[in-house]
Order: C-alpha cells, then sequence, then structure tokens
C-alpha cells in the first residue's frame, strides 16, 4: 500500500495570474497543490482537506487572510501559514504573527524566497 507523503499548500490569492504561477511552481517542486480565489472558497477547501501549509494573501475582498488565518489557527492548529501581501506593513506583520503566521512575504516576491521560506516553515 503506497502511502502518500506529498507535502499539501494551499494558496490563497484573489490575483488569478499570481496565484496560478505560484501553484504551477509549487506542484513542480513536489507539493500536493489546491488554490482559491478568496477567503471562503478557501475555508470551504480547509473543511474538506487536511493542509500542511497555506499561502495566504492578506488583502482580498470579503474574507481576507487574517480572518482565514484566525480560522486555521482555530480549527487546524498544526497548519502553518505564511502570509503574502503587496501592502508591507508593520501593523499587517504583528497582526499576522499575533494570530500564529510563521512567516511574512511581500508581494512582488521571488520564487526563491517562497520555496526557502516554504522549506523553512515546513521544518518547524
Amino acid at each position: 500500500m503506497a502511502v502518500d507523503s506529498k507535502l499539501r499548500i494551499l494558496v490563497v490569492d484573489d490575483e488569478d495570474d499570481l496565484r496560478n504561477i505560484l501553484s504551477d511552481v509549487l506542484e513542480k517542486t513536489g507539493y500536493e497543490i489546491k488554490s482559491a480565489s478568496n477567503g471562503e472558497e478557501a475555508i470551504n477547501l480547509l473543511k474538506k482537506n487536511r493542509f500542511d501549509l497555506t499561502l495566504l494573501d492578506i488583502q482580498m475582498p470579503n474574507l481576507n487572510g487574517i480572518e482565514v488565518l484566525k480560522y486555521i489557527k482555530q480549527h487546524f492548529p498544526a497548519t502553518k501559514s505564511i502570509m503574502l501581501t503587496g501592502y508591507a506593513d508593520l501593523k499587517h506583520a504583528m497582526e499576522a504573527k499575533e494570530f500564529g503566521a510563521v512567516d511574512f512575504i511581500s508581494k512582488p516576491y521571488q520564487l526563491e524566497e517562497i520555496l526557502s521560506t516554504i522549506d523553512r516553515a515546513l521544518k518547524e
């Protein structure tokens, strides 16, 4: 019986191009990827799947990344989260850390930076 040992990552970003590129790169790197274009979609996926890590865009319409992060910490405390944002400011970073984010990456980001941050987060 084969055991699926691929690490599962949920990519949540309302910017289609960024979400698709990131998902493709992570899949090619060997992760199992699901993606969501908004917070509600992310929570629905979280209810049905187990994830090792989530990449959450902070600024999204309706349900933002911080709200999704709060949900994850409440219901799936073992799932790690890295916040992505085009609005790199201390307030968001502090808030994200307060609710359990393991790291914070500013857009535009380098793919190498994301991959090394994911690698580091999953080893913690």
